[in-house]
């Protein structure tokens, strides 16, 4: 204890730590309550959740996986720890009933910012949150300035896979998801030639990091806990390049040290057919018509970073606190 020539601490730096946030339209489908408040307004919309409250929420679209992150504490044991936080902009009251269902699907779920009409993605760096879900464009822009991973739920044209399968399987983009945008700037500029011939050049020049970069390096960090054929977590590379750019990726993730079981460099075709074989519980892309294809087969979070989503504004002028008509979030 103490000696410097212990280097088992080193070696064993203590439990890991995984935290997801999401928002309740994310985790419950909050559909007829959002109908409520859109044709009848704030307060019908209070009396409503209230008057409603001991009615179960059914499952949104990123339950499954919230479900599947926190089984994974199962597996952990003393090991590490998966935590989910609920933040929301209901007030406690109208959020009574998000917890009152929380408490019937036996989500271990104990922490929440019930924000009031307000942005709640200034919690998400109090919380030491590696990734989160919300259905409000406007929270994921802030939370992505503030340096978190964090992506915009889409609605599901249905759900895909075995939401039986006890493993996790997370889906990704590369550029401007994992990676930064830089190569993307080179395609939409100059066109593909020049993009891949930028992209050979560059082959052993590791890729800056993405927002997602931290999320993927927390997974990898419970994936190292278990044997590869054992493991609760399966991740995925799923990007529209192809050869010759593959090779950057590949050195990239060599360079960063982390393990990505499954890489598809697609070359341009469709992913969604992909993401269906791979049986993804979730993926993530940064270009909204990706994840429009996608999101009619799995469950999808569309990040808007980078080149692709310039032109979509939403995000610097927006204020931390929302009109109060928006709480029902």
């Amino acid at each position: 204890m103490g000696s410097s020539g212990d280097e088992s601490t080193d070696r064993n730096p203590g439990p890991i730590r995984l935290v997801v946030a999401i928002s309740s339209r994310a985790l419950f489908d909050l559909g007829a309550s959002h109908r409520v408040f859109e044709t009848e307004g704030v307060e019908a919309y209070c009396r409503y959740q209230i008057e409603h409250e001991e009615d179960v929420l059914e499952p949104g679209v990123a339950f499954p996986m919230a479900k599947k992150l926190l089984a994974l504490n199962e597996r952990l044991g003393e090991r590490g720890q998966v935590e989910l936080i609920l933040l929301s902009r209901n007030s406690s009251d109208t959020g009574l009933r998000v917890f009152n269902s929380i408490r019937h699907y036996g989500l271990d779920i104990t922490r929440a910012a019930f924000t009031g009409g307000c942005s709640p993605y200034s919690y998400v760096s109090a919380f030491g949150t590696h990734l989160f879900l919300s259905a409000d464009p406007n929270d994921v822009r802030m939370a992505l300035d503030a340096g978190c991973a964090a992506a915009t739920i889409l609605p599901l044209g249905r759900f895909s896979g075995d939401a039986e399968a006890q493993q996790l399987r997370i889906a990704f983009d590369g550029d401007a998801v994992l990676f930064s945008d830089e190569a993307e700037q080179v395609y939409r500029r100059h066109g593909l030639e020049v993009f891949n011939a930028s992209e050979r050049a560059a082959a052993h020049k590791p890729l800056r990091e993405g927002p997602f970069k931290d999320f993927l390096a927390a997974l990898h960090e419970i994936q190292s806990l278990f044997p590869a054929d054992d493991s609760p977590l399966r991740t995925a590379l799923i990007t529209a390049r192809g050869a010759p750019s593959h090779e950057r990726i590949i050195r990239t993730l060599r360079a960063w040290g982390i393990r990505i079981d499954e890489s598809l460099f697609l070359g341009g075709l469709d992913k969604g057919l992909f993401l269906k074989a791979f049986n993804a519980d979730f993926f993530f892309d940064d270009q909204r018509a990706h994840c429009d294809a996608a999101g009619a087969l799995v469950a999808t979070g569309h990040v808007p970073h980078g080149v692709a989503n310039e032109s979509q504004g939403g995000g610097d002028d927006t204020p931390a606190c929302i009109d109060e008509k928006q709480n029902n979030l």
